[in-house]
């Protein structure tokens, strides 16, 4: 092979992994990122960053609870919401994921929300506290207490359940996917 072989040879590998970095690699790594973050919430119910870190049960599943709700785990529901808006935008050389619900930051951090109690929100609780007490409607509820509180604002405390984030497994999963594609490139 001569010099001028090899440059052009050279060139063309360049314009390879030039297109790999630019284009293909931000797809295939946002997909894998995606798929990481949704697997800590749908399989592992924790966060895996050197090692698992498993989240705080919920009070629904604690409680013993016969419905459905309570067979979900934590950051789950019948819809998923926050599952399926986990997200990546392929860029340039780079690859942002994330999640635009407005209550994503406090599962991902933690936090204190203040709901306004409402009347809408009164009449639920009483609908609720109703059909629990049954026949003893003196019964003292979670929801009876929520329905004749005076307060206007409620501090509930989200304890931090992060899904995404830095994560040590991630990028050695993607540092592998990016040495076996350059390899290829390279070798062929």
């Amino acid at each position: 092979m001569n010099v001028t072989e090899f440059s052009r040879l050279l060139a063309q590998k360049r314009r390879e992994l030039d297109k790999l970095m630019r284009r293909t690699l931000p797809v295939k790594v946002g997909a894998m990122a995606k798929a990481h973050y949704q697997d800590n919430i749908r399989e592992r119910q924790g966060f895996l960053n050197g090692g698992l870190q498993p989240w705080q049960k919920t009070k629904r599943q604690t409680s013993g609870g016969r419905s459905a709700a309570s067979n979900y785990g934590a950051l789950q529901s019948s819809r998923n919401h926050l599952l399926s808006s986990i997200k990546y935008v392929p860029d340039a050389y780079r690859v942002v994921v994330s999640n635009d619900l407005k209550y994503a930051p406090v599962h991902n951090w933690g936090g204190t929300v203040q709901p306004t109690v409402t009347p809408k929100m009164r009449k639920f609780a009483w609908a609720k506290h109703y059909k629990e007490a049954g026949a003893d409607k003196k019964k003292d509820t979670m929801w009876k207490r929520l329905a004749l509180t005076k307060k206007t604002k409620l501090n509930i405390r989200i304890p931090q359940r992060q899904f995404l984030g830095e994560s040590q497994e991630l990028n050695a999963q993607i540092q592998q996917k990016m040495d076996s594609e350059v390899r290829n490139i390279i070798n062929k």
